[in-house]
């Protein structure tokens, strides 16, 4: 077993992202100095530049990094050290175009960007493995190199899973061990349906490209060897490191509201997790009306970023977490790229402090002036001026601040494998895993709460509630384990809980399942409710989603009051068990503030757009809104800032 090293530094330190490749070096080399001058410690380096290291195979060019090296070391900064391998260079791919993935529409993705690899493909680990012994050689025992970052952003851009080629021959061999014969399999997946049944291995494809709906137990199955893969492949990497990089510390920097791949799983082999944040994008891209999309377009949702932090912390077990890139103004991937508000960028330091981050790091030191990102912001403009974000940061006193414990007594359960098979069938137009989760997060997040995200197969002892919005996979085993947590602990489930086994198959003894003598009710019926069409429960607005169960045990705490569920529950109480099955924020708010002052976890209404963290014994005001709001205490705080007390 591998000792984890902690996540250093043990007082919060800043950074950033810097591509001395994009620079020619006279010009370059003033740049050390002036990120120490704006109280920056850590600089990450080199993660696509192989084809600058390895122009062509075997002849590698290492000067032009060597001389960025020293020269960081001499301005007394840390260097995050990184394996290039999201971009494999030009003369590799025209040798092994054998190695590139194969898309969902089943056409070729072709080189000319980034993260163009299969990760099955044993041609690609091999040249991955050389790469990162050739880099680990040259700078795993350097003074000024303190860690180390792994590939970039596993799986963006959709390239967790290649429906072809290497992967798809490595697919059928993950089948075969998994379930030995092909009648356990055809069971398992219920092939039955639709003459769906194999009578060899060699007939397997990776699900894509059908002519309607694909089958969730093929795709669950599916999704879980692509993120073994991932996995795997990390770990060849991290092994690598460890032996020729002793004493460095080990991340990867994963994305926001990313769901491709099991985080947990992949995050087994490094020291600590880290995430790219970029608040603007997200709320493009997150699952939000057009109103909230404009209410939050310059300074970020209040609860979209901070699930991400809490995320992150949990994926260790509660373990301190880097932003290992932090926007700090417009973006340029997202459909509309908004400049934020004044104080937005020093709001979103301390919101990651807030929620336990060790160190964050800004994207990126000076905007870019070639390719794909040359509309992207840094702290520097074109020009070499510091730019709005790093002005900001030149003013903010938050580092140096000790990274002590973040609190919290509620548990919320998140699992990669509940949200694959939940949304391949979402059955309501509205309805993702993502959307159902937030739900609850931001219910509690709105009621003053501090939230740690874990597995639900983790270690939950000490929690006062654990909340498990979305488990939709629940087999006898994973449903002993919460059961054992029910006599001191309140346990709250959302809809569609343990809906299906662990194969993806329905619980064919009705639903909940094995969770049924736990929760004291049987599922009855399910209503997913069109965009404008809603039902009422217990005088709440329920929009998406509606489920009513069948009381075996448990009492009645709301019922339905119109449509074709009325009078029917709505939500369920058997012992310390609470069954919520309608999709309303007003619903679940209300629930949870009464269960949460049961637990003994003090709770409070914030105003819209304020929230509150916890770390060691400093409270952390944030408000997200651009007007002043009045906190529970009577004062005020002022629009896009923040308040440390205590």
């Amino acid at each position: 077993m591998i000792e984890m090293l902690p996540p250093i530094p043990e007082n919060f330190a800043l950074g950033v992202c810097d591509y001395p490749e994009h620079v020619p070096w006279d010009q370059w080399k003033q740049y050390p100095e002036r990120q120490k001058q704006l109280g920056l410690t850590y600089v990450r380096v080199a993660e696509f530049a192989w084809s600058k290291m390895e122009p062509r195979e075997g002849d590698f060019d290492w000067q032009w990094l060597d001389d960025a090296i020293e020269a960081l070391d001499a301005a007394g900064l840390r260097v995050v050290m990184c394996t290039p391998t999201a971009t494999p260079p030009a003369w590799l791919i025209r040798k092994h175009p054998e190695i590139l993935p194969i898309g969902f529409d089943g056409h070729v993705r072709n080189f000319g960007s980034r993260k163009h690899y299969d990760h099955a493909s044993l041609i690609y680990r091999e040249h991955s493995r050389r790469i990162t012994r050739a880099v680990a050689e040259r700078y795993g025992r350097h003074p000024a190199v303190d860690g180390w970052q792994t590939d970039n952003e596993w799986g963006c851009h959709s390239t967790t899973r290649s429906y072809g080629g290497a992967s798809a021959v490595a697919f059928r061999g993950w089948l075969e061990q998994k379930y030995g014969t092909l009648e356990a399999l055809n069971q398992a997946w219920g092939n039955i349906f639709w003459s769906q049944e194999y009578t060899d291995w060699s007939q397997i494809d990776p699900p894509f490209n059908m002519p309607t709906d694909r089958n969730p137990s093929h795709v669950l199955d599916f999704n879980r060897f692509a993120s073994d893969a991932v996995n795997e492949f990390q770990a060849e990497q991290v092994a690598i490191i460890r032996e020729l990089s002793p004493g460095r510390w080990i991340t990867h920097n994963y994305m926001m509201h990313f769901n491709e791949f099991d985080h947990y799983a992949n995050s087994e082999t490094i020291d600590f997790a880290s995430w790219d944040s970029y608040p603007l994008g997200q709320v493009e891209r997150a699952p939000l009306t057009e109103e909230e999309k404009v209410r939050w377009a310059r300074t970020g949702h209040p609860d979209y970023v901070s699930w991400n932090h809490d995320v992150y912390r949990g994926l260790k077990g509660r373990r301190a977490f880097w932003v290992m890139e932090q926007g700090v103004g417009q973006v340029n991937w997202a459909p509309s790229n908004c400049i934020p508000v004044e104080g937005a960028i020093a709001l979103w330091t301390a919101q990651a402090y807030a929620h336990g981050a060790s160190c964050v790091s800004y994207f990126r030191w000076r905007a870019a002036t070639i390719a794909q990102e040359l509309m992207h912001s840094g702290l520097l403009r074109h020009d070499e001026t510091l730019d709005r974000g790093g002005q900001e940061i030149s003013r903010m006193e938050i580092a140096g601040r000790a990274n002590g414990e973040t609190p919290a007594r509620v548990a919320l359960l998140h699992d990669y494998e509940s949200s694959w098979v939940y949304d391949v069938q979402p059955h309501s137009q509205n309805a993702s895993y993502i959307r159902q989760t937030m739900l609850f997060y931001s219910a509690l997040r709105g009621l003053g709460v501090d939230v740690d995200i874990r597995h639900p197969d983790s270690d939950l002892s000490g929690y006062a509630v654990i909340v498990a919005p979305a488990l939709q996979l629940m087999g006898a085993e994973r449903a002993a384990h919460l059961a054992g947590y029910a006599n001191e602990t309140i346990l709250v489930f959302g809809p569609r809980t343990a809906y299906r086994t662990p194969t993806g198959r329905v619980q064919e003894d009705g639903q909940p399942g094995p969770l049924r003598d736990l929760a004291g009710q049987r599922l009855l019926n399910f209503d997913g409710l069109r965009p404008g069409l809603t039902v009422r429960a217990g005088g709440h607005e329920v929009e998406t989603w509606a489920e009513s169960y069948e009381p075996i045990d448990a009492d009645v705490l709301m019922t339905y009051d119109d449509g074709p569920l009325a009078g029917k529950a709505a939500v369920t109480r058997h012992g310390n068990v609470v069954s919520i099955g309608a999709w309303s924020a007003t619903l679940v708010t209300d629930v949870l503030d009464v269960l949460l002052g049961e637990a003994g976890v003090a709770a409070m209404r914030l105003p819209g757009g304020v929230r509150v963290s916890r770390r060691g014994s400093t409270e952390i005001w944030m408000n997200f809104d651009q007007a002043a709001r009045q906190l529970p205490d009577g004062t005020e705080i002022g629009p896009v800032s923040f308040q440390f007390r205590g």
